[in-house]
């Protein structure tokens, strides 16, 4: 899939509309012909072991429940 950069007016204006049904995670893909929302995991497990280096894929689940909080503190 390519990117398509959009004018801000117009992600603000998504933006507002996500918001409104309770969608506030920052990547989403929006399937128009089934009418749905897929979010996006911004740090999958197999990123944080790639950054990390090798982890016990229970380290590996804590580091990725320590992201999602702190992301919630962000919001």
């Amino acid at each position: 899939m390519i990117p398509k950069k959009m004018d801000k007016e117009t992600a603000i204006q998504l933006k507002f509309l996500l918001a409104k049904m309770n969608v506030t995670d920052r990547k989403v893909t929006i399937d128009l012909d089934n009418e749905t929302i897929e979010m996006e995991d911004d740090y999958a497990i197999d990123d944080i072991l790639e950054s990390a280096g090798v982890l016990t894929p229970a380290r590996a689940k804590e580091l990725q429940e320590e992201v999602r909080r702190m992301r919630e503190e962000w919001d």
